[in-house]
């Protein structure tokens, strides 16, 4: 039988993530956000179809990058307003028996004592079905929200991910022992005290007495996801990650130093079973019963996206402003020598230059989708999974509609294929993806372990 393939949903708290603009049509349930009927829903409808994991993006500040300020991000909705994607998790888990929850958080956020405290309730409150989506966040206003004067460079914030992510394993690891927590009612004693340590770091940025709070929670430490490409964000995966969230096309892969080769050779050197790490792809899937409904579908959502809200996006995400590029000039009337390295990358790929740049963007969204009939959707799925992709995180257009079209679509036909699960197999979230319920011994978290 082949290696099954992970799929998990790909959301935000907010109206809108992704695909900008679309929260304005009456099929989708974005500016429902605020409530939880949608997103416990959403999650009884994942568990239906099998899914392993709801993915929550979040950021925590704006988009003020295009046109010098937030106005377009805000005008648009386009991730602001956005509330704490962890709050959902109780609730949703409430409802639902396996589907795991992934939630970001960024390290300049929380103190990793409080943050290790909320993870270990989180852990608890799942029975073990949460996942940390590590990341040391790239939007300025996020550094300039939490007293920084603005975001530290790229390597600072990844020496500070360092340290942080090093005491938060000494809190889940390594402060309580296993057999800490006796419960002894006869005796009256609930846990023994010489099982339970202060961790006593004393580091660069944090001074953190201990002992942790939480008594262990099934997985201790939780499944740890995240999604850096840099060559820093590569060996901070490669030390620390178990799930690597990538956006690659297939060409890509198929190169020699792609980044799962990369990352994997680079985990091997530290100590790690490549195969610890797994790699999971971002897809924006247009299911439609034949192809010509499915490129109908994507044509419709073309007309109605939000240009604006999307270079609003990318620009915070590429940190240049494109609102001083005219959107409707064509592409040779603009002077691509004088703009900065993705935008001038971007105008000299692209052949027809009598395109405007308006016509550019749509072109690049509509090349993020991935559209066709089921069987379409599921070969193209299959293609990438043969070239060392270990699932996908299924990007919405319309929530939740785009996720019950993929699992009355196209999760039957991966399932009678062999590379989706037709059932959840016991235990905690890392038990029902790595058979193990607890990290490795290999991983660097292990080290913290007493006894």
């Amino acid at each position: 039988m082949p290696k099954r393939m992970l799929i998990n949903a790909f959301s935000m708290n907010c109206v809108s993530h992704i695909q900008q603009g679309l929260w304005v049509r009456d099929d989708t349930r974005q500016t429902e956000y605020t409530q939880l009927d949608p997103w416990v829903e959403l999650a009884q409808i994942l568990e239906k179809g099998c899914f392993d994991a709801l993915f929550l993006a979040d950021v925590v500040g704006v988009y003020d990058d295009y046109k010098g300020g937030p106005e377009t991000s805000i005008i648009h909705g386009m991730q602001v307003p956005v509330n704490d994607p962890a709050m959902l998790i109780p609730a949703m888990a409430h409802a639902t028996k396996n589907l795991g929850f992934a939630f970001t958080s960024s390290v300049l956020q929380s103190h990793p004592f409080s943050f290790a405290r909320q993870m270990s309730t989180l852990d608890h409150l799942t029975n073990g079905r949460v996942a940390w989506n590590i990341v040391t966040s790239y939007l300025p206003n996020a550094g300039a929200n939490f007293g920084l004067g603005g975001l530290p460079s790229h390597n600072d914030r990844y020496d500070l991910a360092d340290e942080y992510i090093d005491v938060t394993y000494k809190l889940w690891e390594g402060s309580w022992e296993d057999d800490a927590v006796l419960r002894d009612r006869e005796r009256g004693i609930y846990a023994d005290p010489a099982k339970i340590h202060k961790i006593n770091h004393v580091g660069k940025h944090y001074e953190v007495a201990g002992p942790h709070l939480s008594e262990p929670s099934p997985q201790r430490t939780p499944l740890l996801f995240q999604a850096g490409s840099s060559t820093r964000g590569r060996q901070f995966a490669a030390k620390h990650a178990e799930c690597v969230f990538i956006i690659e096309s297939r060409e890509t892969l198929k190169g020699r130093a792609n980044v799962i080769t990369d990352i994997r050779n680079q985990a091997t050197r530290l100590g790690r079973n490549p195969e610890d790490i797994l790699f999971i792809q971002g897809v924006s899937p247009v299911v439609g019963g034949t192809e010509a409904e499915a490129k109908a579908k994507e044509a419709e959502y073309l007309e109605q996206f939000s240009t604006e809200g999307s270079l609003a996006h990318l620009s915070g995400s590429v940190g240049v402003d494109l609102g001083a590029i005219n959107l409707d000039e064509p592409l040779q009337k603009i002077d691509s020598q004088s703009m900065r390295g993705f935008v001038k990358s971007l105008i000299e790929s692209t052949p027809d230059k009598t395109q405007t740049f308006r016509d550019l963007i749509r072109t690049r969204i509509s090349g993020q989708f991935l559209t066709g009939a089921p069987e379409q959707i599921a070969d193209a799925l299959q293609r990438w999974h043969g070239l060392g992709v270990d699932g996908f995180n299924i990007v919405y257009s319309i929530t939740p509609g785009t996720f019950v079209d993929f699992i009355d679509s196209v999760v039957p036909i991966l399932q009678s294929r062999g590379l989706m699960q037709k059932e959840y197999t016991p235990g905690p979230l890392r038990q029902k993806i790595f058979g193990n319920a607890k990290l490795p011994a290999r991983h660097p978290a292990a080290a913290y372990r007493r006894g």
